[in-house]
């Protein structure tokens, strides 16, 4: 199972914005599967019952064995997804969440992780846009993608017939870049010598059979052509090519992927949308500075999402609905 190596530090600050009410839905739940010739990908449908096609968003999970509802074994059972397309039901938009190949209930359609790839992720996204697309209960698609899931959302945006794109938490620089970051304060010295080494080879393509017990779960020789996969990827560059209207969303506190990720893109991409969310982490919550609590907090599904998270994504898609994209 891919597992991508995180880090969880603490976040601070409180959102008091005012939610947005909408009037109470009528939402069917279902599954729905997508038959992608190389196996089978399971999903989510969330369908508020209309008359009127409504529109309707695709989220896209980030790195590892994230599942569709934002869950991660090695990450913790938060609902981050889950919540968030409960939170569009509620606003008249339908949305499929789905687990990526290899993961969850769709682990049959790659159950050897040396089998993974971006482009392969990419292909599934596109897919899911054309059943989307022909589906005559939805207007325009929007991608949402989480974190790694924002780059997979932007290379996949043309194929899928993406009316608009939503990064969420997307990092603008190439992932060895991050994980380079992230590993300089959390290694010993010989570790990180040896970690950087790792990243050196697999950043010009070539495996490492031999990598050290204690870098196993980051770089065992399984991941490692995913990793190759990924590390060839401008996220940036990426978004840039992105010709669809697109909302950046990034909290302030968000320690895994920071405020100078969002503004890459956003100079990437200079008219997306930018949106800056106070005491936001990683997981779409709100979470005082405190590390048991943020700790806490990749584990607990009760927590509400930062409300003005749903706001801002609420408003972009209907808008793009209209075909009038918010200022």
């Amino acid at each position: 199972m891919l597992r991508v190596f995180t880090v969880i530090l603490p976040l601070l600050g409180a959102l008091a914005l005012p939610q947005a009410h909408a009037a109470p839905q009528s939402i069917l739940q279902k599954p729905i599967v997508l038959d992608t010739g190389s196996g089978t990908l399971h999903g989510t449908l969330l369908l508020p019952r209309s008359a009127e096609p409504v529109p309707v968003a695709l989220l896209i999970a980030g790195s590892g064995p994230t599942d569709r509802d934002g869950n991660n074994p090695a990450g913790g059972h938060n609902d981050s997804l889950k919540r968030l397309a409960q939170a569009l039901a509620k606003h008249g938009i339908a949305s499929v969440r789905y687990d990526k190949r290899g993961v969850a209930k769709s682990r049959a359609a790659t159950p050897d992780e040396r089998d993974l790839s971006v482009e392969r992720y990419v292909t599934d996204v596109a897919a899911w846009g054309r059943l989307l697309g022909a589906d005559p209960r939805f207007g325009a698609l929007t991608l949402i993608g989480h974190s790694e899931g924002a780059l997979i959302a932007s290379l996949a945006a043309e194929q899928a017939g993406a009316a608009a794109l939503i990064s969420i938490a997307g990092t603008a620089r190439p992932v060895d870049e991050v994980l380079r970051e992230q590993l300089q304060n959390k290694l010993p010295a010989a570790r990180l010598a040896q970690s950087q080494a790792l990243l050196d080879s697999l950043k010009a393509g070539r495996l490492e059979p031999e990598v050290p017990k204690a870098l196993q779960v980051l770089f065992r020789p399984s991941v490692q052509p995913y990793l190759i996969s990924l590390f060839r990827q401008d996220p940036a560059a990426a978004f840039a090519q992105v010709k669809i209207p697109a909302l950046i969303i990034q909290g302030r506190h968000d320690i895994q992927v920071g405020i100078k990720d969002a503004e890459g893109l956003k100079a990437a991409k200079p008219d997306a949308q930018l949106v800056l969310i106070d005491g936001m982490n990683h997981m779409l919550r709100i979470v005082p500075l405190d590390l048991a609590q943020q700790l806490a907090s990749y584990n607990n599904p009760d927590l509400p999402l930062a409300r003005r998270l749903t706001d801002q994504v609420v408003a972009f898609i209907l808008a793009v609905q209209t075909h009038d994209p918010a200022p």
